[in-house]
């Protein structure tokens, strides 16, 4: 079993003591959330909480991710860096492609690209970007972007984006592109990734939900006719492990876990110390 941990802090100081400290204790990957902007008050439904609405507030200060990692890039050695996860279509794919592959090369192969289409439609509409065809701009950002990443001479042509005529340097240290985790627990969410990713990375408010969950996602792997199952990624943000749990998870097939957040700086420092010690030296 792998275990990450989340990346939440926002000071130089302190985003480097966490990672370097989750390096020191054995984690396997730092995961960040995004968001470019936080809606005052919004309508869309949060998909990853029964009650419908996301835990953090407006004010949130949730730093670029492909910036704030490629920082922490520079402050650790081998500890893998994730998005999780990027909201793909609200951005430029050219510009997205340059980062990711710039961020690549510059951490010596270590991004795991975790992506989404996104839910929240106020976002969209605050940055102008249109929120009914992100589902289509997803799948076709992704098919350019591996074009850019992977070819001497890129050519895609789809109905939201096209590329010929253009080289696109660098290309990433990862072969053939840095792996791409979808995130999202909706069927037309788990088929996308089933068909498209190399992951899937989920949000788990309890075993049984997840477990069906998966489930879902082996089906729609059957349907797509995988001949490499996904990597599994299961985020316990919201509660603690509990005896078992490991064991649990990795009968249902999932690889990685991501440990939650403490509440400040230095109670994750400890935490993360004490998980070192008790979980991931014995797994």
């Amino acid at each position: 079993m792998k275990f990450g941990t989340f990346l939440y802090q926002t000071s130089p100081n302190s985003i480097a003591a966490v990672a370097r400290k989750a390096e020191e204790c054995g984690f396997e990957s730092l995961w960040i959330p995004e968001h470019i902007i936080l809606p005052v008050t919004y309508r869309s439904p949060y998909p990853y909480s029964s009650s419908g609405r996301m835990g953090a507030p407006p004010e949130t200060p949730l730093h670029d991710p492909l910036l704030a990692l490629a920082y922490v890039a520079g402050v650790t050695t081998k500890i893998r860096l994730a998005t999780g996860v990027f909201v793909l279509p609200i951005r430029n794919a050219f510009t997205t492609a340059k980062a990711v592959a710039s961020l690549d090369v510059l951490s010596g192969g270590r991004f795991i690209f975790g992506v989404g289409i996104g839910w929240l439609e106020e976002e969209f509409d605050g940055v102008g970007m249109n929120f009914k065809d992100r589902a289509l701009r997803t799948r076709e950002y992704l098919a350019l972007m591996k074009e850019l990443w992977t070819k001497d001479a890129p050519e895609y042509h789809g109905k939201t984006i096209s590329v010929e005529g253009f080289k696109f340097m660098p290309k990433p240290a990862q072969k053939p592109h840095p792996p791409i985790v979808f995130g999202g627990n909706t069927e037309p969410s788990l088929k996308r990734a089933a068909k498209l990713g190399d992951g899937w990375y989920g949000i788990a408010e309890g075993n049984d939900e997840i477990a069906a969950t998966i489930k879902r996602l082996r089906e729609h792997e059957r349907t797509a006719e995988r001949t490499t199952p996904l990597e599994i990624t299961v985020s316990r943000l919201r509660e603690q492990l509990k005896p078992g749990d490991i064991e649990k998870f990795a009968s249902m097939g999932v690889s990685r876990i991501i440990i939650g957040p403490a509440a400040t700086t230095r109670d994750q420092l400890a935490a993360m110390e004490k998980f070192g010690a008790e979980v991931i030296v014995r797994n």
